[in-house]
């Protein structure tokens, strides 16, 4: 795990940035995507840019279950606004979360990831460790999978919303087995409020506890984190 530690959150998104160029350059095809304010300055440095993404494709980590594509709030509706209107690839793909048949959401979309391996994988991570929307607790040998978002991710999210009680409690996931496939995964975190999670996840026992500890078991991780969010790592 190579962790990379920057003075600003635009430093940090911008090595980000040439991480993703570099992918690209090396003949990437397949980059899996992050939603939530982490990768909003890495997204807008793509978007000023001349990378082209139009024989690439996208997959999706998560996304709210109950909500429709065009719901101001849907990770599909932030995908559209932060990146895919500007920046068009190939395809996207992205889990239905209208679609209540959830055996066969998760088949769909196990099946879209099996279809097209993903090269480099963004993800974030939470507070409480979770990456995607696998919550502590979360076996590690899960795929895609609806579940039950836990109080303090809600707690996280109600800021986007206007009551904690308009926050879904459930999503669509990617799981931990799905994400430790991808060839070469870029997590970033930024503020003292994702301190603990990356002391945990890079110092710490591999722990279903902390779900992003797995990324321990992974020979290629990318940790990119400013001084805030690494300000509890003793190496």
């Amino acid at each position: 795990m190579q962790v990379l530690v920057f003075d600003t959150v635009k430093e940090a998104s911008q090595k980000a940035y040439d991480v993703f160029k570099e992918a690209l350059n090396n003949g990437s095809k397949v980059f899996g995507l992050a939603t939530g304010s982490t990768p909003e300055t890495l997204y807008d440095i793509m978007v000023q840019s001349d990378i082209d993404f139009t024989q690439s494709a996208s997959i999706n980590l998560d996304e709210y279950y109950g909500l429709a594509g065009d719901h101001p709030q849907s990770y599909n509706y932030f995908m559209n606004e932060h990146l895919f209107n500007k920046k068009p690839f190939r395809a996207n793909y992205l889990p239905d979360g209208k679609n209540t048949d959830s055996a066969n959401e998760v088949e769909r979309y196990n099946q879209i990831i099996a279809d097209n391996p993903i090269d480099l994988q963004l993800l974030g991570i939470g507070g409480n460790g979770h990456i995607g929307f696998n919550e502590p607790g979360t076996d590690f040998n899960e795929r895609t999978q609806l579940v039950d978002l836990a109080p303090e991710t809600i707690e996280a999210n109600k800021r986007f919303f206007e009551s904690a009680n308009d926050v879904p409690s459930k999503a669509y996931s990617m799981g931990i087995a799905s994400i430790l496939e991808s060839k070469t995964i870029l997590l970033l975190a930024f503020g003292e409020g994702k301190a603990e999670a990356v002391k945990g996840m890079v110092e710490g026992p591999v722990t279903n506890d902390l779900p992003a500890s797995a990324l321990q078991n992974h020979d290629n991780v990318i940790v990119i984190v400013d001084k805030a969010a690494a300000s509890l790592l003793n190496k």
